[in-house]
Parts: C-alpha cells; sequence; structure tokens
C-alpha cells in the first residue's frame, strides 16, 4: 500500500529548487554531491509540477451569464 504524502508547500519546494540550483551553478560541489543536488532536484521539480497541475484541476473560472457570476469548472483543453 503507498503511503500518503503530506501536503506539498509548493512555494517552500520552489525556494529549495532555486537554493539547489544556485550550488549547482557554484560550481564548488564535487561530482558526487552535484549529482545527488541533482537527483534532489528533480524529485523537487516533479513535485511542484504535480502541485501544479492539482492547483490546475482546481481552478474555477468565473462566466458572466445574464448579468450574474457563475462558477465552472477550468477546461485546459476549451478553446478560446
Amino acid at each position: 500500500m503507498a503511503r500518503k504524502k503530506a501536503p506539498l508547500d509548493f512555494e517552500q519546494s520552489l525556494a529549495d529548487l532555486q537554493t539547489l540550483v544556485e550550488r549547482l551553478e557554484n560550481g564548488e560541489l564535487s561530482l558526487e554531491d552535484s549529482l545527488t543536488a541533482f537527483e534532489q532536484g528533480i524529485g523537487l521539480t516533479r513535485d511542484c509540477q504535480a502541485a501544479l497541475a492539482q492547483a490546475e484541476q482546481k481552478v474555477q473560472v468565473l462566466l458572466d451569464r445574464d448579468g450574474e457570476l457563475s462558477e465552472a469548472p477550468f477546461d485546459a483543453e476549451q478553446p478560446e
């Protein structure tokens, strides 16, 4: 049975990813440390992408119908 992950703190994950990128760009890490940081970065990137996809699914678009606002699910595939 798969363990349920704790809710993702998107902003913290993004900040952690930025820190990893800066450390990698600095060039002072050993090869082993660089590979470890890269692996962590891939994991953070996947977590952030999943959080964004989940947020996109939750977005509600406000439509103006007959002078009243109503909510409709966001459809990324729907042409404008």
